[in-house]
Order: C-alpha cells, then structure tokens, then sequence
C-alpha cells in the first residue's frame, strides 16, 4: 500500500511539475507571438493556395497569385522580426526536449537531450524566405505546396515547444491531415537537412 501511495504522489508530482513549465511555455511564446500576425497571415495564405488552386479561369488564378506573393512576403518579414525578438531571450528559456514526451526538468537536468527554439526560428524563416523569394524556381503550385509545408513545420515547432514532439504531432495529422513525417519531406531541402540536424530528425 505505501508504495502505491509513493508512486501516486510521484505521479501527481510530475503532473503539476509538467503542467506548469507548459504553462510557462505558452505564455512566454503567446507574449511575443502575439505582437505579430504570423498566425492570421498563416491561415489566409493557406486557404487563398486553396481557392487559387481551384479556380479554373487561368487570369483570375493569375490575379490571386500576385496577391498572395505579397501576404508570403508579409508573413517572411513578420517571422524574420519574430525571429530576430525570441533570440535576444536568454538560452535556458527557449530549449526544448528532442524526447517524444515531456519530462519536467529534463532541460535544466539533462541539456544534452535538447535543442533552442531560437534556432529552429531562424531556420523556419530562411527556408520561408528561401520559398518566397523562389530561388529554387519552382511553379505556382510547387511554391503553395512547399510553402504551407514549411508554415505547418513551424506551427508544429511552435506546438512541440509549448507541449511536446507527439502532441504537435497529433494536432498536426488531425488538423491538417500530415504527419510529421510528410511535413519533413514537403519542405525545402534546405530547410529539411537545416532543421533534421537541430531536432536530430
């Protein structure tokens, strides 16, 4: 009995340990996230691609094309800044765990296990940049189709950050229906050898 005990009281203890660094997470990213609006720009790019995509007069798809260049170029100048904000915090706050679950403490105890937020922001907003600027000369539909991957890749980034790799992963495949497999093979080479060799894949 008193190990069950023991073990419901660690058990409790990790929630509450677990519960609030995730608290502190998501109102550290939610205080600078919230100056910008990456999220709002994300959405209207994501489906202006959609409506583009299926619209069967080639002059007013031409037309929704320039108009969505300029939100892609919006978003990459609104992410550089956030990128360019977040790395000015100090490093113990923006590390996070490579592990698939959170485990409390693990950054403070075991700093080997993790990778800096600030360094996956600077890598989502090169690749963003890279697809905006097409370098890689892709077409129309190239561009869109790489260019919400790499906007899904850093949501999920921004979701493994407050949560942790699986739940960002879940809310990806349920919100977007793409694993974060599909996610890592959509985007720029660039941004996919970039990011693998932060996260470790």
């Amino acid at each position: 009995m008193e190990i069950l005990t023991l073990v419901a009281l660690v058990a409790v203890g990790f929630y509450i340990l677990k519960s609030r660094e995730q608290r502190l997470r998501i109102a550290l990213l939610g205080s600078h996230l919230g100056r910008y609006q990456i999220e709002r720009l994300m959405e209207s790019l994501t489906s202006g691609y959609l409506r583009c995509l299926g619209e069967d007069d080639a002059e007013r798809r031409q037309q929704i094309w320039h108009l969505l260049d300029a939100t892609e170029e919006k978003i990459s100048a609104q992410l550089d800044s956030f990128a360019a904000e977040m790395s000015r915090l100090p490093e113990p706050l923006t590390r996070m765990s490579r592990l698939p679950v959170a485990i409390p403490l693990m950054n403070a105890t075991v700093p080997a296990t993790t990778f800096d937020l600030r360094e996956a922001l600077l890598i989502h907003a090169r690749g963003i940049a890279g697809v905006m600027r097409n370098d890689a000369n892709r077409t129309p539909k190239s561009k869109a189709f790489t260019m919400s991957a790499e906007l899904f890749l850093l949501q999920h980034t921004c979701h493994w950050f407050c949560r942790s790799k699986t739940v960002a992963s879940a809310r990806m495949l349920a919100r977007h229906q793409t694993s974060y497999a599909q996610l890592l093979d959509a985007v720029s080479p660039e941004t996919r050898s970039a990011y693998g060799a932060l996260t470790g894949g």
